[in-house]
């Protein structure tokens, strides 16, 4: 038997996200528009909600999108170009009302990453690809967790018969100009600069190399954000950087990570941009919380970045937006973040 990852198109498992949302309907355009990409993808979610979305996207002139219900990943194998696999999940609720929060949305959204990971975690896939869900409709749903990035951390955590604690896991947010790591994920920026400890950022900085090792096949060069002003301007500004920042860097240093900071923030993204006049400096910056790193890859473009999440036992991007709920179900969302996030978890998957 040949392994999932030695294929050139490994298998993907897509979630379909939540069903009020824009998560289906981009994931059909995905599947119309770019066949080659998506070759041995397949949707993880409720037949009937797969096909309203199929119905969402049609255009004129253009063959409606064919849905077919498999019964097991491998068999996406055998599907042909522009036709939307679906492997259904028992017990989700069919088509829900678009643009509203609700449980039932947010616990279906919850059950197929559930489903996907627990797979990915047994070797049945090589990765996953989160659609959209909504933080309201989760928490609705009693789901204990803010994000995917909890929720997977969790169930392989679960699998891995450890505490949470022993299953540390970053947020990446890439794109092929820019790519950043983040300290911390979801909290209060107040929360967030009290979780820039040196531990913290040693962590970090180890999750950072070990993940990109395997796709660059090098060691990353790692350009590491201040949290202040200039970098605290040599503690005129805030003495994180010379107490907490640079210590980190050194250790790191020391177990041979190319760890270099940390440097002004309001310059460490541009220097790091690659392009074709202009290769970055770095392979990937450590910002010290979410929206410092996330602005600048939004910025050079929403449908470009892709979510990774790093420090998992399995591969896991998503696209870099939300569920759109104001346009949900006008056919008009955008799946090139979708499409990218699926290129970035065959690059990550085949390594």
């Amino acid at each position: 038997m040949v392994p999932i990852t030695q294929h050139a198109h490994p298998l993907l498992a897509i979630t379909q996200g939540d069903p009020a949302g824009i998560g289906p309907e981009i994931i059909a355009k995905a599947f119309r528009d770019a066949p080659d990409q998506m070759h041995g993808a397949f949707v993880v979610g409720e037949l009937a909600t797969l096909r309203r979305a199929a119905a969402c996207v049609r255009r004129s002139g253009v063959p409606d999108l064919p849905v077919a219900v498999i019964t097991s990943p491998v068999q996406a194998r055998e599907m042909p170009p522009r036709c939307l696999p679906v492997l259904p999940l028992a017990g989700l609720p069919g088509p829900l009302p678009f643009g509203a929060v609700a449980a039932q949305a947010g616990r279906a959204a919850a059950d197929c990453v559930v489903w996907a990971a627990q797979a990915a975690l047994r070797g049945e896939i090589a990765g996953l690809v989160t659609a959209p869900l909504h933080k309201e409709s989760l928490a609705a749903a009693g789901v204990d967790f803010p994000g995917h990035t909890e929720l997977l951390q969790a169930q392989a955590a679960a699998h891995a018969g450890v505490e949470l604690a022993q299953m540390p896991v970053r947020m990446m947010l890439a794109s092929d100009e820019l790519c950043t790591v983040l300290v911390s994920i979801h909290m209060a920026l107040r929360d967030a600069i009290d979780a820039v400890t040196d531990c913290n950022v040693l962590q970090t900085l180890r999750i950072t190399h070990a993940a990109l090792c395997k796709s660059l096949g090098r060691a990353p060069r790692i350009g590491v954000a201040g949290l202040n002003p200039h970098a605290g301007e040599a503690g005129l500004f805030g003495r994180e950087e010379i107490d907490i920042i640079a210590p980190a860097i050194a250790a790191a240093r020391r177990e041979g990570l190319d760890a270099t900071g940390p440097w002004a923030p309001d310059t460490v993204f541009m220097r790091a941009r690659n392009t074709p006049v202009h290769p970055g400096e770095f392979d990937v910056v450590v910002a010290m919380y979410h929206d410092q790193g996330l602005i600048p890859v939004k910025y050079l473009g929403v449908d470009k970045g892709v979510n990774v999440t790093l420090g998992l036992p399995l591969v896991r991007t998503s696209p870099d937006h939300g569920t759109a709920f104001d346009i949900a179900g006008t056919g008009k969302a955008d799946p090139a973040s979708l499409i990218e996030a699926v290129r970035w978890a065959r690059r990550l998957s085949v390594q």
